[in-house]
């Protein structure tokens, strides 16, 4: 068995577990930790638990040991550092006119390493400036590239509901978040109110989705017709938190109704309305439904009834018949044959007006 411990390097962050060993632990304790870069300073978030080696892919890295006097006094140190670092790195960078925002410089314990984080839309070219930086520092420099959302968990600030941002107070991990979850829960979709300091959409919106969902199942959707005991209509709108309703009757009128209050169409055939005249709220509406489902037919075959009626002593007049082909035939040869000109090149047949002289004897 082995005694395991999850520590977090800075608030909010991500949960890693460490061996505890013999120490005894508890949540707020700061420790010493031996990482892949490195010597670091946690946090301690839970009690120490036994668990199977075998639960683990590799080896968990050992906790050194609890922070002391000495400790607290590099971590000031490096502190300063920090600062230092950022105001030169953001000099350099304005001087060489480069496309990207610097948001924070973080030291390792042992000082062995110094990770500064910007963001840029795309790729950067900052070779000449680590050289500056380790040439002033003298320690290895790495540039880190983050998103727009990790700088905001960095930066921290307030949100558009006045408190502390999710991803920087309590926020571990995030989660993927979809316009739906908006629409889902009848917000505005304008980019402005549901989007948060970092620009995409709201985190909290993850929240309440899943319960949003479960709720609209027992509603009816909007545009569909829903009835009560007394009224019937098109649901206009709804609020999934109260269970009220907003139905649009046929004559136009707007009426709220309660969820609870819904029934079917059956149970409201036989209330008499108001609006129907003492019918029945779906008298009218059944009659339209009928009409439509029972289409008149086409009344060309009347009509045509109604003219045989209407002169029923007319006898019917012999289509015409049509000549056979024979007679067809001769009617075509017995019309005078025109006769054919030369049409060549568009000129007529030239014709010799002149006339012979009679032989002399």
């Amino acid at each position: 068995m082995v005694r395991v411990v999850s520590i977090q390097f800075s608030h909010a962050g991500k949960l890693y577990d460490f061996n505890a060993g013999e120490l005894t632990l508890k949540p707020g304790d700061r420790v010493v930790v031996d990482t892949e870069r490195g010597t670091s300073l946690g946090t301690v978030v839970s009690c120490p638990e036994e668990k199977e080696p075998s639960q683990f892919a590799h080896p968990l890295a050992m906790v050194l040991r609890l922070m002391e006097p000495e400790d607290e006094k590099t971590q000031a140190h490096h502190a300063r550092r920090e600062q230092e670092a950022h105001e030169f790195c953001l000099r350099r960078i304005k001087e060489r006119g480069m496309e990207m925002k610097l948001v924070r410089v973080e030291y390792l314990f042992d000082g062995s390493k110094a990770i500064f984080f910007f963001t840029a839309d795309g790729r950067v070219d900052f070779r000449e400036l680590v050289k500056d930086l380790a040439h002033t520092f003298h320690t290895r420099i790495e540039m880190r590239q983050i998103g727009v959302r990790d700088e905001s968990k960095m930066v921290g600030g307030l949100g558009i509901c006045g408190r502390e941002l999710c991803c920087a107070s309590f926020l571990r991990d995030f989660q993927p978040v979809s316009v739906k979850m908006a629409k889902e829960q009848n917000l505005a979709l304008n980019p402005t109110k549901i989007s948060g300091q970092c620009g995409r959409l709201l985190c909290c919106l993850d929240y309440e989705y899943e319960a949003y969902c479960e709720l609209r199942k027992n509603f009816p959707k909007c545009g569909k017709r829903a009835c009560t005991a007394t009224q019937r209509g098109v649901v206009e709108k709804m609020n999934l938190l109260t269970g009220e309703l907003t139905l649009r009757q046929d004559d136009g009128k707007l009426v709220s109704a309660h969820i609870d209050e819904l029934v079917d169409e059956a149970t409201t055939a036989a209330v008499p309305n108001e609006q129907t005249g003492g019918r029945g709220p779906d008298h009218k509406e059944r009659g339209d439904h009928q009409a439509r489902q029972h289409p008149p037919k086409h009344r060309q075959p009347q009509q045509k009834r109604r003219v045989e009626e209407t002169a029923p002593h007319e006898q019917p007049v012999a289509a015409p018949q049509t000549a056979p082909e024979p007679e067809k035939q001769k009617s075509d040869e017995q019309k005078p044959k025109r006769k054919k000109r030369n049409r060549r090149h568009g000129h007529r047949k030239a014709h010799d007006h002149t006339t012979e002289a009679p032989p002399q004897e």
